[in-house]
């Protein structure tokens, strides 16, 4: 082995891309110690979006006071670099911010992802790269927009303080209000799904459930949905359902899009990119990749399936590492991964599957093991 590309997700709850990246390196480098190894921190729009971001920029991380999705106040961080300011919803409006508790998807809000954003704007910045994985909320981002200085009316007149639980009472969104320095604004945001923004593939029924909603919550999610929809559709002219992605982060994708003018792309093909992810890989002999879990989800717009893109124009093979292969896909093999190998050595429990030790020592052993049979077999 001359060259190794590691471009690893985050484990959720564990490890980050990089921390990822250095102990799959020692598992290389006890086999192969003279192999080059290139450790490449990526991310799909999720966590690690920043992290990734800020590795291939000339910038600083800042702090910033928000509010969490349940309002109460925390410290979040982004990245600034000259006047683009990169971040992430989930540093403010994640799901790993707050208990997990069922019902707590109607209560949730984006407001603090705006206050972010208020934030890099009072810094003097005007391009916004955000990724908007890994949300608690399902409140069409009106929370975002609330923070912005939108004001969310009833049929009375009246400000709604929102959350996803009232969304069926909006009745106007108002910009009137708004400073002029937000519309002066670009936003590009980075996703990983590609689902509507409601219905049966909607945000609400599909990633609603995780964040704690039973079947009539989310009957009233997708009704609130589906509310906001023909506000866009009355306001601004715009059919948000025919805009793929509208329903990432519990609808957040199509309110950036339609308040906003925001740009709505790829996460992971938008990081490659922003890497220059081709020109580091051409002479490579193997790249190792990986997430937290494969499944159905891996091969539609997750970190994996953009690597593998990538790789195949210049026939480079695949390994992916993973927390959790019970339910992958098998056509991701079809599609161009080489293999994948689970971390874990015996059945384990969650909590220490999440420990970020345990973590460590088994994704190094594991690829340990994979160059030991390399070096066996190729000469």
């Amino acid at each position: 082995m001359n060259k190794i590309v590691i471009a690893i997700d985050s484990f959720k709850g564990s490890l980050s891309s990089a921390e990822l990246g250095k102990a799959v390196e020692k598992g290389i480098h006890n086999i192969y110690p003279e192999c080059n190894t290139v450790v490449l921190p990526v991310a799909d729009g999720g966590e690690g979006t920043v992290e990734s971001l800020m590795t291939h920029s000339d910038g600083h991380i800042v702090d910033v006071k928000v509010h969490n999705p349940l309002g109460e106040i925390i410290n979040a961080q982004y990245g600034i670099s000259n006047d683009t300011a990169f971040m992430e919803m989930a540093a403010a409006s994640g799901l790993s911010l707050i208990p997990y508790k069922p019902g707590n998807v109607m209560l949730t809000n984006t407001y603090g992802t705006g206050e972010m954003i208020l934030d890099a704007i009072k810094k003097g910045c005007k391009n916004f790269i955000i990724g908007i994985g890994g949300s608690a909320t399902n409140d069409a981002g009106l929370g975002m927009l609330q923070a912005l200085g939108f004001r969310i009316i009833d049929k009375k007149g009246n400000n709604i303080n929102i959350s996803g639980n009232n969304l069926t009472e909006v009745h106007h969104i108002d910009s009137s209000n708004i400073d002029e320095a937000i519309k002066e604004c670009s936003f590009n945001i980075i996703t990983d799904v590609k689902n509507p923004f409601y219905g049966e593939n909607g945000a609400a029924y599909i990633f609603a459930p995780q964040k704690g909603a039973n079947p009539e919550m989310v009957k009233h999610l997708d009704d609130g949905l589906q509310n906001i929809a023909s506000i866009i559709k009355k306001e601004k002219g715009i059919d948000i359902q025919k805009v793929e992605g509208s329903g990432a982060a519990g609808g957040l994708g199509g309110i950036f899009h339609s308040y906003l003018n925001a740009t709505l792309t790829s996460g992971i093909e938008f990081i490659l990119q922003f890497m220059n992810f081709d020109s580091i890989i051409q002479n490579a002999d193997l790249i190792i990749t990986g997430e937290g879990k494969l499944d159905k989800q891996t091969k539609s717009g997750k970190a994996i399936s953009g690597i593998i893109k990538h790789a195949s124009k210049f026939d480079i093979p695949v390994i992916a590492l993973s927390g959790n292969t019970e339910e992958a896909d098998r056509q991701i093999l079809e599609e161009g991964l080489t293999s994948y190998w689970s971390i874990h050595k015996s059945p384990v429990e969650i909590e220490k599957a999440l420990d970020s030790k345990y973590t460590a020592k088994n994704i190094q052993d594991i690829t340990e093991q994979i160059m030991r049979f390399h070096k066996a077999f190729v000469k």
